[in-house]
Parts: structure tokens; C-alpha cells; sequence
């Protein structure tokens, strides 16, 4: 199949905003728990649609009033916090345009997108996000106004509007339409300098109706819940940023979690017990990483991974019967699940607050045996693709046919098609208008409507979209052999004690492999054998962990011919970091940073 289109469920707005729910939302049913906060002691309490509209209202007035005008961009440097949320709906409340900028960012990062969208006025966090800019503020002419949220920014902006008449800004409000610029959204820039993407009203109104549309009956654990999701992407990132505006406009309750380390977002999710979560997939193999480390911790690697196997397999059943090709799981198969559901599938749910049955993943693929897994222990991971030019989500597994492997059909209202050469095409209403003030690049990949996407995939006969690669992250070996890394990337990473797998080979005789170990997994693994922990210099020359790792790239190469196999490979001492240069924000490798960081390292795997 080279094109398949999903027919929309909704229409595209032809008046207002996204800040407008906010306000219909504290008119029609005030006293709705819209969002939950944390207080200064860490508890959780909650925010009526009412209190949001006026904190909203509040502080748009503080904008007006310290200078903000309509279609001004502010940038917004922070961690995932309420405040994020509250000064992004007071933006678009005034008709401004909000760029987020991550608080990782280096000041040469943030000198170039405060400088290319001419941003007057910025939002941080804390005091070394301030110094950040301050040390680059010279060279940004149009930038006015610094506001520090750790400072008491909110409250200060909040005293300084009250002078300003309600009317005013109501003005403000209805003079933004779905075609007005909401925000410019900066690609991560895995090559070359980011270029923000404009997103309008409409491109997020649309994608927020038509997700909540399709999926809204995914969003409770069972009838009669209130939807609840604790979201803890980063704000900065197109996903986060759908998943805030889904929530609001679509009443489903949110809460703000800063850090994705397992310990404190472990304790939120328990205390915050969301009903639906969206994550990308290295939330949940941490997740079952943590829950077989626990089982072999306690000498139960065996009946866990027994578990494991009854859940592939019931979840396989099921799969295979919403495909018309099966009659489901068996007798016996249904009754091992059930004993395993007791013992070891519901501790996994536990550890999403307990009431999570659905949830969706996005920003990189997800391992079909994972997806699976966590079908079978009771938690349906819907998985899709997007990009920030495509306002997030642009295909995504439905809720009555979910195929794992793939990342589902077109969302409604979109087409894809595949391009001669293999490359995903877009077409829908959610597509950016273009890249700011670079008509070039913005040429490069918007043709007759359709969003040339640089991905690299297939459409099997139902019309599900299946990635195989980048096409500028296509290897050809000297031999003129073609690979693309990701799916023997994805193969070695599932292994446990491996955190980051890169393939390299362009222009070489034969594929290689640089690999980093999971500190964590390999310090248990470790503890099993009743060994002291090793340092890093020791440890990547560890025969039995070079064993393991050969075993992981075994298992990979099974993909593959043998032309397109990984002869050999290097365990390096230390993971690829952001701080290093050698993530994006969204954890996304880039190859040609590392390739030059460890040049030494690829050139003695061809020796």
C-alpha cells in the first residue's frame, strides 16, 4: 500500500483560541477539578476550573500591564511545572506566541532561538537559567523583560495587573483566531541549527479535538472515573505540549511532574494516581526493567520471566483475534494469566499509580515484545508518530486494533503516503505553516500540501505505518550496501544492562557498534554474582559483561543479512549525555557529534 487516508471526526474551527476553553470551561461547570497542584510541603491538592480562569486572567492582565502585546513571542524556559501551563493559556489569552526553550539548553542555544524569533520576553525558572541568559543578553536587542518563576515572577506580574481593566483583555482574547500564530517550536537539532516551527490555534485545536475524539474512551480506567493524567514530558517538546492542550480544552484533569528520574516520578504517579499516561518508551522499559530487578532481587527471575512469556502470548491472542485471525487465548492460556496477574502483572500497574489501563507512546519506537508485555499485564500502550511539524501525533494505533510493531494508521482527518523513495509523507490540518523566516527549508519539505518527513517507512494492507529509519541516517558501507541502523539500534537496547546502542559504518567495509551500559542494571547484575562494583575502566573490559553484550548483538544481527550485520562492537565507559552534546533534549542520538566524540573508538573497530 503506498497511501492511506483516514476520514476526520471533526472540523476544522473557524473561530477563537485555545485559551477560549479555559473560560467556557469556569462559566459551564466551575467547581470541576481541572488541574492538581503541588503545595510547598509536596501534597497534592486541586485547582477548579474556576480558580485556573482566574489565575489565567490574573496574570494575562500582568502581561498587559508589564508590556506583552498581542502577536509578541515569549519564550518560556523551565521544567514541566503548573506555572508552564498557566503562563502558556495567559499568552494566548493576550494573543501573544510562546517559544519553548529547554531548561538544558547552553546559552549558545538559547542566543539563537531568542535571537531568530525575536523574543521580548523570556520566563525562567531559576536563578542559573537567569544567568544563562543574562550571559548572552547583550546580544539580544529586543529582549525587554526577564521574569524568574523561583523569584515570585507570577505574583509580581499578578500585583502589577491589577489596574488593568478585565475588558481589555477579554478584547485581546477574542481577537485571536485559529489561524493566529499559538507558538514556534524549535526542532531539537540532531544536525545543523534548529529552525522553529509556527504552529497556529488551529494546527493544535485540531489535533487536540481529533485525539480526544478517536481515544477520550481510553482516557478512565473504568466508566464513571474522572480522567486524570500526570504529565511529565517536557513542556519544551511538541508531545508535552499536545498532551497540555488536550487536557485543558478536553477536561481532563493534569498534574506536573519536573523530573523523569524513577524515584520521584515513581512517588507522584502513586500519589497522583492518574487514569491515562503518556510517555515515550523509555518510561516503560524502566519501568519493567525495575520490576525484573526486583524479581531476581528476590530469587524469582524464573516465575517472572514465565510471566513475561504467558503476557506476550495472551497479548499476542488478543491481537490476533481483533485481527480476524484468531479465536483468542486459550482456556489454559487465560487461567496462567490470571495466576500471574495476581503475582506479578498487577505490582507493574502499581507502579503507574494503580489505575492506569491505557496509555500512549511517542519520540521513538517502542520494541514489539515490550508493547506486548504491557497488553498483557493489563496496560494497552497505544503507540504513534508525529513531529513538531506535524503538531504531534500523525498516525497513532487505535484503541479496538492495536498492532504492536507498528505505529497505527493515519490519525483522521490525515494521510500518509510513501514516497518512491520510501520517505513518509504527510497531509492534514495539523500540519505548521513553515519554518520561521527560512522559506528555504520550509520549501525543503512542505510540496503541494504534503509534509516530506525524512522518515523512512512502509504501509502494510491495513493501512498501518511501520518506520524503518531516517534517511539521512542511512549507512552505505564501501561495499555499496545499505543499512539502516535504527531496528539493529533497537534490537541491541533491549537488552538490559545496555542504555544507548549506536551503529556506525558509513563509508567502512562492515557495520560496527558503540554501546553504553545501564550503570543501575549492570551494578544489580553485578550484585547477582556476588561481585563488588567495578569502575568504568575495568568494567568495559569485563569478560562476562562483553558476553553479554555479544549476545545482545547476536540477537540483533538475526534481523538482518549477514551484509548488514554488526561484525563488531565497544563498550564505551560513560553514556551519551545532552550536557556532552551528543543527545537532543528529547534523548534522540546525534550521530555526527558522537561519531566525531569518539572518533578514536570508531577508528579502532576497523583495525
Amino acid at each position: 500500500m503506498r497511501e492511506f487516508t483516514v476520514p476526520p471526526v471533526v472540523t476544522a474551527p473557524l473561530v477563537g483560541g485555545l485559551a477560549d476553553s479555559v473560560f467556557e470551561h469556569a462559566l459551564e461547570d466551575p467547581d470541576r477539578v481541572a488541574l492538581g497542584r503541588k503545595d510547598a510541603d509536596g501534597r497534592w491538592t486541586d485547582v477548579t476550573a474556576a480558580e485556573f480562569r482566574d489565575e489565567v486572567l490574573a496574570l494575562a492582565k500582568g502581561l498587559l500591564a508589564d508590556g506583552v502585546r498581542f502577536g509578541d513571542r515569549v519564550a518560556i524556559m523551565a521544567r514541566t511545572r503548573y506555572e508552564w501551563t498557566l503562563f502558556d493559556f495567559a499568552l494566548w489569552t493576550v494573543g501573544a506566541q510562546s517559544v519553548p526553550v529547554y531548561p538544558t539548553s547552553s546559552a549558545d542555544q538559547v542566543h539563537w532561538m531568542l535571537h531568530d524569533a525575536e523574543v521580548t520576553a523570556c520566563v525562567v525558572e531559576h536563578e542559573d537559567h537567569a544567568m544563562t541568559i543574562g550571559s548572552v543578553v547583550d546580544r539580544l536587542p529586543r529582549l525587554q523583560r526577564l521574569w524568574q518563576l523561583d523569584a515570585g515572577a507570577v505574583g509580581e506580574l499578578v500585583a502589577a495587573g491589577e489596574r488593568i481593566d478585565e475588558e481589555v483583555v477579554q478584547r485581546h482574547r477574542r481577537a485571536v483566531t485559529p489561524e493566529s500564530v499559538a507558538t514556534v517550536i524549535y526542532t531539537s537539532g540532531t544536525t545543523g541549527r534548529p529552525k522553529g516551527c509556527v504552529l497556529t490555534h488551529a494546527n493544535f485545536m485540531f489535533e487536540a479535538e481529533t485525539l480526544v475524539g478517536r481515544w477520550e474512551r481510553v482516557f478512565r480506567s473504568k466508566p464513571g472515573d474522572e480522567a486524570s493524567t500526570l504529565l511529565f514530558l517536557p513542556l519544551a517538546h511538541v508531545f508535552g505540549r499536545m498532551v497540555e492542550v488536550a487536557a485543558i480544552r478536553k477536561r481532563v484533569k493534569l498534574g506536573h511532574q519536573p523530573q523523569l528520574a524513577a524515584g520521584p516520578l515513581l512517588a507522584d504517579l502513586a500519589a497522583f494516581r492518574p487514569t491515562f499516561v503518556l510517555a515515550v518508551p523509555y518510561i516503560f522499559e524502566k519501568v519493567f526493567q525495575a520490576a525484573r530487578r526486583r524479581a531476581e532481587a528476590e530469587g524469582k527471575a524464573g516465575p517472572f520471566d514465565k510471566a513475561v512469556d504467558v503476557a506476550v502470548r495472551y497479548a499476542e491472542a488478543l491481537e490476533a483475534k481483533a485481527f480476524g485471525q484468531g479465536p483468542g487465548p486459550s482456556a489454559a492460556l487465560r487461567v496462567q494469566h490470571q495466576f500471574f496477574d495476581k503475582v506479578v502483572y498487577g505490582k507493574v500497574r502499581d507502579a503507574l499509580g494503580g489505575r492506569v489501563r491505557h496509555a500512549m507512546s511517542g519520540g521513538s519506537a517502542m520494541a514489539r515484545r515490550l508493547g506486548l508485555f504491557f497488553e498483557g499485564a493489563g496496560v494497552t500502550v497505544y503507540e504513534g508518530y508525529g513531529l513538531t511539524e506535524s503538531a504531534s501525533a500523525a498516525t497513532a494505533n487505535p484503541p479496538e486494533r492495536t498492532k504492536y510493531g507498528t505505529v497505527g494508521p493515519p490519525i483522521p482527518g490525515t494521510t500518509v503516503h510513501i514516497a518512491e523513495d520510501g520517505e513518509v509523507w504527510l497531509r492534514g490540518p495539523h500540519l505548521f505553516s513553515g519554518y520561521l523566516g527560512n522559506p528555504e527549508a520550509t520549501a525543503a519539505v512542505l510540496r503541494d500540501g504534503w509534509l516530506a518527513t525524512g522518515d523512512l517507512g512502509a504501509l502494510d494492507a491495513d493501512g498501518y505505518l511501520i518506520i524503518t529509519g531516517r534517511k539521512k541516517e542511512m549507512l552505505v558501507t564501501s561495499g555499496g550496501k545499505s543499512v539502516p541502523p535504527s531496528g539493529l539500534e533497537e534490537r541491541v537496547r533491549s537488552h538490559p544492562l545496555v542504555a544507548q546502542c549506536i551503529v556506525v559504518g558509513n563509508d567502512r567495509p562492515y557495520i560496527a557498534a558503540l554501546v553504553t551500559l545501564d550503570q543501575e542494571a549492570v551494578d544489580h547484575w553485578l550484585a547477582m554474582q556476588n561481585r563488588p562494583p567495578l569502575p568504568p575502566a575495568e568494567l568495559v573490559r569485563d569478560p562476562a559483561l562483553e558476553a553479554e553484550i555479544r549476545r545482545a548483538v547476536v540477537a540483533a544481527n538475526t534481523l538482518v543479512s549477514q551484509a548488514e550485520s554488526i561484525r563488531t562492537f565497544r563498550i564505551l565507559a560513560h553514556p551519551f549525555t545532552e550536557e556532552h552534546g551528543l543527545l537532543t533534549p528529547s534523548l534522540k542520538l546525534k550521530r555526527r557529534a558522537i561519531e566525531v566524540a569518539y572518533a578514536a573508538e570508531v577508528e579502532a573497530l576497523y583495525r
